[in-house]
Formats: structure tokens, C-alpha cells, sequence
């Protein structure tokens, strides 16, 4: 997660392990810090995922879900109980752990601009790089 919610294009990363919505929702909620509040309603992108229920069971109680009406790919949008919207990149379950490790430091740098897909597209494109190299906020890089 990003230090601030709200102040660059993506709040930080998820890399679930399979496109079952259901179960890597109700994990990722379990994993998210506490100072990220409450998820109430979760957004997704129906490429990324294999058909989703509409709500998922989540502790005594249930989380709506729904898609967005438009492909968005690789993008979660999480609203909170504070009604904050936090735009989470999905990474790809494919991915290698090194691929996966550096999407996640970039959407979680301060200063990131890149839309879900040009990220990962970029992630793909740079396979040899060192992540702290190409997301640091030092000056534009």
C-alpha cells in the first residue's frame, strides 16, 4: 500500500494467486493493514477474474461486489467503511515472483502514474531491471 491513499494513480498492489474471486477477496481482506479501514464494496475487472458471485461470504457477514461496466483490466477499486476508494493494481496469478514483486513496489511507490495495464505492460517490457531503480520518486524517474 502506498503511504497515502488518494494521492497517486493506484493506492498499491494485490497479487492473488488464482482468478477465484471469491477466495482471494475474502484472503486479501483478511491481509489488508488496519489503517486501510473497512471494505465495504469491492469493484473488479471481469477479465481478470473467472465468473464472480455478486457478494462473497466474509466473516458473520457479506461483501458487494460488482464489475465495472467497462474493461478496466488489472484494476480492484475498494471503497471503506470512510467511503475512501482505494485503486489497487491486480497482478496477473501468472506472473513470476520477480515480475510480481515489481509490480507491487511500483503501485505502491509514491509518485506512480501509470495506469494497472501500462504498469504491468512495462513490468513485462523490463524484465532485467531492478525495481528500486525504475519506481523510485527521486526526480522523475
Amino acid at each position: 500500500m502506498a503511504p497515502v491513499a488518494g494521492q497517486n494513480r493506484l493506492d498499491g498492489g494485490w497479487w492473488p494467486r488464482s482468478r477465484d474471486l471469491a477466495t482471494e477477496l475474502a484472503d486479501l481482506l483478511v491481509q489488508m493493514p488496519a489503517e486501510s479501514g473497512h471494505i465495504i464494496r469491492a469493484l473488479f475487472s471481469p477479465p481478470d477474474w473467472d465468473p464472480a458471485p455478486r457478494r462473497i461470504p466474509i466473516g458473520a457477514g457479506y461483501l458487494k461486489v460488482g464489475s465495472f461496466p467497462r474493461d478496466d483490466t488489472h484494476l480492484m477499486l475498494l471503497t471503506t467503511s470512510n467511503r475512501t476508494i482505494l485503486r489497487m493494481l491486480v497482478v496477473p496469478p501468472e506472473f513470476t515472483k520477480d515480475q510480481g514483486e515489481e509490480a507491487l513496489l511500483a503501485a505502491s511507490t509514491t509518485g506512480n502514474a501509470h495506469t494497472a495495464s501500462e504498469l504491468l505492460d512495462e513490468v513485462l517490457a523490463h524484465p532485467a531491471t531492478d525495481a528500486r531503480d525504475v519506481w523510485s520518486d527521486d526526480g522523475g524517474t
